[in-house]
């Protein structure tokens, strides 16, 4: 059984993975903010639970690196590590300020840098580890609203593109999982513009978000596949495959989109192999199926 930690673990996807690591019999540790937060329910549970939580806040290096610290020593070690700690962003794009798309890139892609930078030497002292990420299916397309979003999860898959090449040879596998929108509290805490001078400019357009938000929101009400727990149901699939045979994308997807970012990854992984091949380093790519 695995040693693995998760950051956001009180979060939408984060909770429902825990729990159903810990009924598989692997040992969980968790990151959130702050244990008094308004998740400190959530926090007890999985403790009494058998999680072990440690308090970290992926936007500062201190923290992160003295959390991912903590982690390690409460389980002993790591196998594992899945960097899920994530926040959105919708709205007109040209409404969202430069301070609000820097607040979620610095979450959802130099934070994921930062949980990095403290695991990895770990791993690559031990010569092996697996990371998974969690993405989104508009981190390989982009769709209206979503412009900030989109394109922290598209950067994020830039990065991890670059770190399961550079890491294979030290024996570190890297997975993407990819999920469609799903019911979570995930969208209660999404970034939003506010800037009602420029707003104005859009007139009657103003409303749209709100009625794509909405018919979203019917969307997954009609479709109750679409839940959290599939996200969880994939992580343990992927943790009972062969070290080094996991595929490097997973889509997590129940609205028939899934489909086609399939056919889209199924094309850029064999771009990639191609392109690596002609430099090389094809051999750079052996830790994933």
């Amino acid at each position: 059984m695995a040693k693995v930690f998760i950051t956001g673990i009180a979060g939408g996807f984060g909770l429902p993975t825990a729990r159903a690591l810990m009924a598989q019999g692997h040992a969980v540790a968790g990151s959130v903010r702050s244990r008094a937060g308004r998740k400190a329910d959530i926090v007890a549970d999985l403790e009494a639970e058998g999680a072990r939580i440690v308090e970290m806040d992926v936007t500062d290096a201190a923290s992160t690196g003295q959390g991912v610290a903590e982690a390690i020593t409460a389980l002993g070690g790591l196998d594992v590590l899945f960097n899920n700690a994530g926040i959105g962003a919708y709205g007109i794009q040209e409404l969202m300020s430069p301070e609000d798309m820097t607040r979620v890139f610095d979450v959802n892609v130099t934070g994921v840098q930062r949980v990095m930078r403290a695991a990895l030497p770990h791993f690559r002292a031990q010569g092996r580890g697996t990371v998974l990420y969690t993405s989104s299916l508009i981190g390989r397309i982009a769709t209206p609203f979503y412009g900030t979003y989109s394109a922290s999860k598209w950067a994020l898959e830039a990065i991890v593109e670059c770190y399961r090449t550079e890491l294979s040879g030290f024996g570190i596998e890297s997975c993407i999982i990819e999920p469609g929108a799903m019911p979570t509290a995930f969208f209660d805490g999404m970034v939003a513009p506010n800037d009602p001078e420029r707003e104005a400019g859009y007139g009657d357009f103003t409303a749209v978000p709100a009625l794509s938000a909405q018919g979203l929101a019917q969307m997954l009400e009609a479709n109750p596949d679409q839940r959290p727990e599939r996200i969880a149901e994939a992580v343990v699939a992927l943790l009972a495959l062969p070290f080094g045979r996991k595929p490097f994308r997973t889509v997590v997807d129940h609205t028939g989109v899934g489909p086609e970012i399939e056919r889209y990854n199924t094309a850029l992984h064999d771009v990639t192999r191609t392109v690596l091949t002609r430099f090389g380093i094809a051999d750079m790519l052996r830790l994933n199926a």
